[in-house]
């Protein structure tokens, strides 16, 4: 069975690229197709495969602004020889077109946010130019009715949490099945506190990284933001000095980080939250907005939910009065259900274990396909 993985672009290893890894090692002989492709920038499991990216590849320096054009950089793929197409939406991924006889299943992060749930804060209040403003409204109605009819495409969506099950029927009326995005919590470990906290996380608005960074401009402690994006000159601008900005690091120094962070924060509302599992599974505790897929990950006696309206800053301050009895054993256990080894168990089942009134379907499908009368 040929098979291809789409994913929306393979440009750093973030949450949404460590699912695509795990499906390369569930899937060795599969090739991958995406809009942008930087092969410095993704694992060495990512890059032995066969990578195809979209003719918009030389522009991918600017490719958030070339949202218009993915849709027909997307259609543009070949993928009339495969029988079996994953796609991984969050980005733009799902509107490839297959052939009449190939089953595609998307694996969906999230339908896209910047033309769904957050639209009008991309466009009112994340879009300070005035020219993109007006080039975003008048292009969002038109991807929406794009996003919407490609979901159409789609044999069978997986959600990677019961939030985004929610949002997948919410925007597109599609039923969909819950699998966990893979973490390789063997590999991250427990170390006594040092006086510092986390958070992990793509610099771009809707991370809610500015309420942190606010946070602790006030409190006065010591706070650690790994990561990058568009906003990381403005949060580092804004910031006091007791808040270190570490950019992008390497998986061994971000395991270190965790091991020795007294708490990680999440101050936004996070489709899944692979970051907050590896914080877990360092056995620390997580102080996060009770949004999204914290409310799914974050047991009681793993750390503290915040509702918007009492802020971080309280928070943290409610959190002085718990930390002491949080325990890191039970923190790494629970973590443990998130493993590669049970996203690729419940994956295989999805893929190779077809029920029969699927196979009857797809049967059905290659018969319409090749012509045969039913």
């Amino acid at each position: 069975m040929r098979t291809a993985i789409v994913h929306y672009w393979l440009l750093n290893m973030r949450g949404g690229e460590k699912v695509i890894e795990a499906l390369c090692r569930l899937l060795p002989d599969a090739d991958v197709f995406t809009l942008f492709y930087d092969p410095e920038r993704v694992s060495e499991t990512i890059r032995s495969h066969r990578v195809q990216a979209s003719f918009l590849q030389p522009l991918r320096k600017g490719y958030r602004s070339l949202l218009p054009l993915m849709p027909w950089a997307l259609e543009s793929f070949d993928l009339r020889e495969y029988d079996l197409v994953i796609s991984s939406e969050s980005g733009p991924a799902k509107g490839v077109i297959t052939a009449s006889g190939t089953r595609h299943v998307c694996y969906c992060h999230t339908p896209m946010r910047y033309l769904w749930d957050l639209y009008p804060a991309y466009r009112n209040e994340w879009t300070h130019s005035r020219w993109k403003r007006a080039l975003m409204t008048a292009a969002a109605n038109h991807l929406r009715l794009w996003d919407y009819t490609s979901a159409m495409r789609v044999d069978e969506f997986i959600a990677n949490s019961e939030n985004v099950r929610r949002r997948l029927w919410k925007t597109y009326r599609r039923e969909s099945q819950v699998v966990l995005p893979p973490v390789s919590v063997e590999t991250f470990y427990w170390r006594p506190a040092e006086d510092y906290y986390l958070t992990v996380s793509e610099l771009v608005p809707y991370k809610r990284v500015d309420a942190a960074v606010r946070a602790f401009n006030q409190n006065g402690r010591r706070l650690r933001v790994v990561g990058d994006g568009p906003e990381y000159k403005a949060l580092k601008r804004n910031a006091a000095p007791n808040i270190e900005f570490c950019g992008r690091v390497t998986d061994e120094e971000l395991r270190e980080l965790y091991a020795r962070c007294r708490a990680f924060l999440v101050p936004g509302e996070e489709d899944f939250g692979i970051s907050t599992v590896e914080a877990l599974a360092s056995g620390k505790p997580v102080i996060a907005l009770a949004k999204g897929g914290s409310v799914g990950i974050v047991p009681e006696f793993g750390g503290l939910l915040y509702e918007e309206r009492e802020g971080l800053l309280q928070a943290i301050e409610q959190w002085d009065e718990f930390e002491a009895e949080v325990d890191p054993r039970a923190l790494r256990a629970h973590a443990a259900q998130f493993s590669e080894t049970e996203f690729a168990r419940q994956m295989t089942q999805i893929l190779f274990e077809t029920q029969p009134y699927e196979r009857d379907f797809l049967h059905t499908k290659r018969k319409v396909a090749a012509g045969i009368g039913i």
